[in-house]
């Protein structure tokens, strides 16, 4: 028998007691000698006793049934002793006990069941148990819980359904909780059922619609509407003296740029503004973004002034300590929470902000149904957060100054707003809205909390609200939103738009009778002159309005049960109720502005509205066929009009810089998780940056060229193609520590973009405009020096550049062939030669770009092949040293360690297969065509049925290459994608 089965047999007899004592005629002891042995019969006397002692002369202990019958013994003792028989069976009853009471090895109460009563759900739901067993499952519950993780298993799935989980206290509950990280929109609910949600700017907005909508979104903006909501914008409010507010404003703009918040439409408040604002005295240098700004009409006999300023949420901290800055406004003041808490009617508009912070008990309750106890059923229920839910309710919102009087409030998330585009957008508001109606006689004369029996007792206002309604009936007449002043401003008050929702979506159409019924002249006066200056007021700039109107809303619970009670289902409510009159403005927004071509393309208004009524208007408006767009259709919106869209297309301003930070890192991420076989190989596409554009390397550079003379961009470019060579036979040679010595020059050769600066000089951009354009070209009007422009020459030029020698210029390109332009193609200078195959095939393709070599290739599979010979000369090693004596080892290992740490080098991690390493090389002469810049925005172009893209360009190296071209392809580029080799022709624009 196998040493093994021994030893199970030992392991099973090793508790036995010895129990019987067999006579002298046994075979292995001889005479009266007592033998003792181990059995389990049941008298005592175990058959197999004689057995188990002949094991050693059978040869062991075998297991089974022997085929000759075996050597069991077949007679019984003679006699056995009391004292010792009776002390060994009970030990043998105690060894019993203790077997059966012990349990398992999983030490788990499942164990003391039968396995057919066994379950698996038991562990989970110790109610399967049964009763005597189940305070000991729960005691092992609560410890293994305790041991096995420091903080309690969350069980609040197992505690709620979802029937309770989607009642109405709890749903509030947990969207309030949901909001304390990220502001939600009023329409994020909406929004979240049919669009891909994005987390940006501390927001949570809709990005794009999960559906296919790119094409029916571009006819919505080119024929009827679309629908944007825009209220993650922030409203900066300031208050002051009209002469002090100017006076601290202009110290962050320049009349150079174009109009400034001094501008005598925009002081008025007949107009909405654009600027775009810098740092206080820093004009040119360290912009902040383009703001919008809004000026409350004047009041009679009053100097006191209101503006709004609406930024993007990005720069809003800079631009808010700039202007406490420049107005002097160092002293917070702490949030009235004493005067707005005595009225009865505002206490529940504080309360979303607070409530959240006063329910961390309900969510510490895990494990155990949610039910209302005495103490929460004594407090008021869950509100719905109204304004941003991330602000505390400490943090002070408004700043004064104590010397000149000027106050500064920050009203984010304080106004709705949402943005209409399209030409059919005063349609869409004509049929939407309607003027709210007066009070009669009796409500008059009544006492009233809401603000619309008061504002009906004053004739005057009264008399204002009717021409505002004539103003607003005479847009149904008009047949385009392009047809107004850009930036033309009403003021309305209007009723509850749910009250004519209708029962099924129509699209909102213009009235052709009603524009056939209006008196010619009001229409023309309207669409030259703009909306009457005492026209433009409205309630809504008037904080305790807005409070009031926001917590007097009729719920959508209590408006549907008025609406059952109509005896004829679908029809207006007849007594309008009091609280269904709110205040907005309309601020017209214009359309391209600048060119020849589509002129007011993707005009429309923005509806301002007070807080909590966000969602009573979008409905209505979406009912009215209008189209809904996110972020990715406010980018295509701005390219198609050939306007610059913030953050994307600033490269100046600090937002700018880190969303081109931020996307330089989502591509390389992107790019990095494709397997290097799957790749792009921009090295040997010539494409130095395919993920960033480095804008300061490429203006230093051109100014370097234009410096040392005319005609070196050719011999750097091919000095520059032999000095390649160079370093791809020298890196093949030399060892890694080059590759050390690379990191070294991005010290010299990187510097911070603070020299880099975008044109926005009004006059020098038209100047430059004029020298872009051929005069020999088909379609464009005979430019000459007649009209105050100069003619482009070498006189004219160099003060040009020592002004704006390192400034970057807004162009538009337009493909003359096929194409489509994508993100961060290259600007490049075509050649004599592409220029002549332009006039051999003008419809043709461009020219080719040679592949280049990738001589960083060499250095990726020395360091892939690094780590095997590292190791294999390792293991040679030992082999000799346990060959050898002991001394040697300790010498020997020297010169692999000090040859280890040089085929790892320090800038191996940097080197990505297929991209350049960090320290560029010379950006404008690295291909065969000099580059010029780069494309932010690019794609084929609905409305201009050709490629055409958008960026930035180096004024030194437009204004050499207009001056080395023919006047007849003056203004003639070439562009090629950062994963093609093919140039394309392409016309550049610099509209103004």
């Amino acid at each position: 028998m196998s040493a093994a089965k021994v030893k199970m047999r030992e392991k099973k007899m090793r508790n036995q007691p010895a129990s019987v004592q067999y006579t002298s005629s046994s075979q292995k002891n001889g005479g009266d000698t007592p033998v003792t042995g181990g059995g389990e019969g049941p008298s005592g006397v175990h058959p197999n006793t004689e057995r188990t002692k002949n094991l050693p002369q059978r040869g062991g202990w075998v297991r089974g049934h022997q085929r000759d019958g075996g050597d069991y013994a077949k007679e019984m003792p003679k006699y056995i002793t009391a004292g010792p028989f009776a002390r060994l069976r009970a030990a043998e009853v105690s060894a019993m006990l203790k077997a059966v009471t012990k349990t398992t090895g999983s030490c788990h109460v499942f164990g003391a069941l039968p396995k057919h009563m066994r379950r698996r759900a038991m562990s989970h739901n110790t109610k399967r148990l049964p009763c005597r067993l189940r305070d000991v499952a729960n005691r092992m519950r609560e410890k293994s819980f305790q041991a096995g993780s420091k903080k309690k298993k969350k069980e609040e799935a197992k505690g709620r359904s979802r029937k309770a989980r989607r009642r109405h206290g709890n749903l509030l509950l947990e969207f309030n909780r949901r909001q304390r990280k990220n502001v939600w929109l009023e329409t994020h609910i909406w929004h979240a059922k049919r669009f891909h949600m994005v987390k940006k700017w501390g927001y949570c907005l809709g990005d794009r619609p999960t559906y296919k909508c790119y094409r029916p979104s571009y006819r919505a903006m080119s024929n009827h509407c679309l629908l944007q909501d825009l209220s993650y914008y922030c409203c900066i409010e300031l208050q002051g003296e009209e002469d002090k507010l100017l006076a601290s404003l202009s110290q962050l703009t320049s009349k150079e740029a174009g109009p400034t918040f001094a501008a005598a439409l925009c002081v008025s408040g007949q107009r909405q503004g654009s600027v775009v604002v810098y740092r206080a005295g820093q004009y040119p240098m360290q912009p902040l973004g383009p703001v919008t700004f809004l000026w409350r009409p004047r009041a009679q006999g009053s100097t006191h002034r209101q503006l709004w300023i609406w930024a993007h949420p990005t720069i809003k901290q800079d631009l808010l300590a700039e202007l406490q800055t420049v107005c002097q406004c160092c002293e917070a003041v702490l949030p009235p929470a004493a005067p707005v808490v005595t009225p009865a009617e505002v206490v529940p508009a504080l309360e979303p902000e607070t409530k959240p912070e006063k329910n961390p008990d309900a969510k510490q309750m895990t494990g155990t149904k949610r039910k209302r106890t005495c103490k929460d059923a004594s407090e008021p229920p869950a509100k719905k957060i109204l304004g941003d839910g991330t602000r505390s309710p400490t943090t002070p919102v408004t700043w004064k100054s104590s010397s000149n009087g000027i106050v500064i409030s920050d009203l984010t998330m304080e106004i709705v707003r949402y943005r209409l585009i399209g030409p059919q957008s005063h349609s869409v508001l004509a049929e939407t809205m309607e003027a709210a109606t007066d009070c009669n006689e009796m409500t008059k004369s009544q006492p009233s909390s809401l603000w619309w029996p008061e504002h009906c007792r004053n004739e005057s206002k009264m008399n204002l609200h009717h021409q505002q309604a004539d103003v607003f009936h005479l847009l149904k007449g008009i047949c385009s939103t392009g047809e107004l002043p850009s930036g033309t401003v009403l003021g309305l008050t209007v009723d509850d738009p749910r009250l004519t929702l209708p029962t099924t979506k129509v699209k909102a159409l213009p009235c052709v009778k009603q524009e056939q019924e209006v008196e010619e002249e009001q229409r023309r006066e309207l669409a030259l002159r703009g909306v009457p200056a005492h026209c433009c007021q409205s309630s809504l700039w008037e904080r305790s309005v807005r409070d009031n109107v926001t917590d007097n809303k009729i719920s959508e619970q209590k408006m549907n049960r008025m609406k059952t009670e109509v005896l004829v289902p679908g029809s207006r409510l007849s007594p309008t109720p009091l609280q269904g009159r709110v205040p907005v403005l309309l601020v017209h927004q214009p359309g391209k502005q600048v060119g020849h071509e589509m002129s007011s393309w993707g005009a429309g208004w923005d509806l301002l509205l007070p807080k909590g009524w966000g969602m009573a208007f979008w409905v209505p408006l979406v009912y009215r066929g209008v189209r809904i767009g996110g972020l990715t259709m406010s980018l295509k919106h701005c390219q198609n009009k050939g306007a610059a869209h913030f953050p994307h297309d600033y490269p100046d301003c600090p937002a700018g810089i880190r969303f081109q930070e931020e996307q330089e890192a989502q591509l390389l991420d992107k790019f990095e998780r494709r397997p290097p076989a799957k790749r792009t190989n921009y090295i040997k596409h010539g494409c130095l940056a395919p993920f960033c554009c480095p804008w300061q390397q490429l203006a230093e550079e051109w100014e370097l060229i234009l410096r040392e003379g005319d005609g070196q961009t050719h011999t750097a470019a091919e000095a520059d193609v032999v000095l390649e060579e160079e370093e791809e036979e020298e890196e093949e040679e030399e060892d890694d520590d080059d590759e050390e010595a690379v990191p070294c020059r991005d010290v010299t050769v990187t510097k911070p973009p603070s020299r880099v600066t975008v044109l926005r000089n009004r006059k020098s951009l038209r100047l430059l405009s004029s020298w872009c354009r051929p005069t020999t070209s088909k379609g464009q009007r005979v430019r000459g020096g007649g009209g105050g422009l100069s003619l482009l020459d070498r006189a004219a030029m160099t003060p040009f550049l020592s002004a704006h020698g390192t400034s970057l210029v807004w162009v538009r390109l337009s493909l003359l062939s096929k194409g489509r332009p994508e993100l961060h193609a290259m600007v490049c200078v075509p050649t004599a030669e592409d220029l002549k195959l332009l006039d051999k095939e003008p419809g043709g393709s461009g020219p080719q770009e040679p592949p280049h070599r990738d001589h960083f290739k060499s250095r990726i599979r020395r360091r892939k092949k690094s780590p095997k010979t590292a190791a294999t000369s390792s293991l040679c090693s030992d082999e000799t040293e346990g060959k050898e004596s002991d001394p040697p080892p300790a010498s020997e290992p020297n010169p692999t360690t000090s040859e280890g740490p040089k085929s790892p080098p320090q800038s191996s991690p940097d080197l990505t297969f297929g991209l350049w390493p960090d320290p560029l090389p010379n950006v404008t002469a690295h291909c065969s065509r000099v580059t010029l810049g780069w494309v932010t925005q690019g794609d084929f172009s609905l409305s201009a049925g050709c490629g055409e893209a958008l960026g930035f360009v180096s004024v030194a190296g437009l204004l050499n290459t207009l001056l080395n071209q023919p006047v007849g392809h003056r203004g003639t580029l070439l562009l090629r994608n950062p994963a093609s080799l093919h140039y394309r022709f392409a016309k550049v624009n610099l509209e103004v």
